[in-house]
């Protein structure tokens, strides 16, 4: 009932842990608080909380326009409803080093297990679009040294992302994803890597555990989780489809409206009332007050 029983420490110490065994955790893209609960149910072993669907979701460009404290309410509201971890997307830290700490801190305070900071410049763009301009190494480290030494809870994961590999080449992002590790980043996230060999480059070159990002229609092609394995990525992210797939299932909906007047043809593609309560967990709550839920739901 309500939310998570388990403390944020321990979903850290429990995300560490898994990491370090080296087994690969797949991370879908929650969009919400809801499908955070879907996640954990269908048995994945963390949640994503995505820079891009936080902006669509408000109706927005992902070129940083998002605040820092719309962020954290949105990592709060996701983390505190799933016992798994959530990494959330940090963009650049919303600002210079000194904000880059602040955020940090506001963000372990939102139950997160980890978090990622990039080196594009500030505002930032999507991950996957042209035009993407990335700051020189000292602002780079800089931002990774603040986080680092921000966080109050040693378990809290700080990821560096890169984005210079579409700027200046694969050599460049191994060469940076190395300075980012003697920064104090305890992983990885190499953005925009064209194919699997280019992931494993990046996981030969470094000491700490490497993330690959499925995100659909952009630079990098979709590769299976074993793919990923095989080559040693250690998290794999999804981090807009669980959106992309609501917003087309709405859309058909909203059609089939336009086109006929009624909905009764796609009951079978929506999600039942039994399983949305179910998911909810009307039950549990009747367990604390019968007046809640007095009726019985039929298929």
């Amino acid at each position: 009932m309500l939310y998570s029983s388990v403390p944020a420490h321990e979903k850290r110490a429990a995300f560490r842990s898994r990491l370090a065994s080296g087994e690969l955790i797949r991370m879908p893209g929650a969009f919400n608080p809801l499908s955070a609960r879907l996640i954990e149910r269908k048995g994945f072993e963390g949640v994503y909380i995505s820079g891009a669907v936080l902006s669509a979701d408000l109706g927005l460009p992902d070129i940083g326009l998002t605040t820092q404290s719309e962020v954290a309410s949105r990592s709060a509201q996701i983390a505190r409803m799933t016992d798994l971890p959530a990494l959330v997307d940090a963009d650049t830290g919303f600002g210079e080093p000194m904000n880059v700490a602040r955020t940090v801190q506001v963000l372990e305070d939102a139950g997160v297990a980890g978090l990622h900071i990039e080196d594009q410049v500030n505002p930032k763009r999507c991950g996957h679009l042209d035009g993407k301009q990335v700051v020189d190494e000292d602002t780079a480290l800089k931002r990774i040294r603040a986080a680092v030494d921000a966080r109050r809870d040693d378990n809290l994961l700080i990821m560096a992302r890169t984005d210079i590999r579409a700027v200046e080449g694969l050599a460049a992002a191994i060469d940076r994803a190395k300075a980012l590790v003697d920064a104090g980043a305890d992983a990885i996230f190499p953005e925009a890597m064209a194919d699997l060999g280019e992931f494993e480059a990046v996981r030969s070159a470094v000491d700490v555990p490497v993330l690959a990002n499925m995100t659909e229609f952009g630079k990098s092609d979709l590769f299976t989780v074993e793919q990923l394995r095989d080559v040693g990525v250690n998290i794999v992210i999804w981090p807009v489809s669980l959106l992309r797939l609501a917003m087309g299932a709405a859309e058909r909906g909203l059609d089939q409206l336009l086109s006929e007047g009624s909905l009764k043809p796609m009951l079978g593609e929506m999600q039942h009332r039994a399983d949305l309560y179910d998911l909810i967990d009307y039950e549990g709550y009747n367990a604390f007050d019968t007046s809640v839920y007095n009726f019985e739901v039929r298929r």
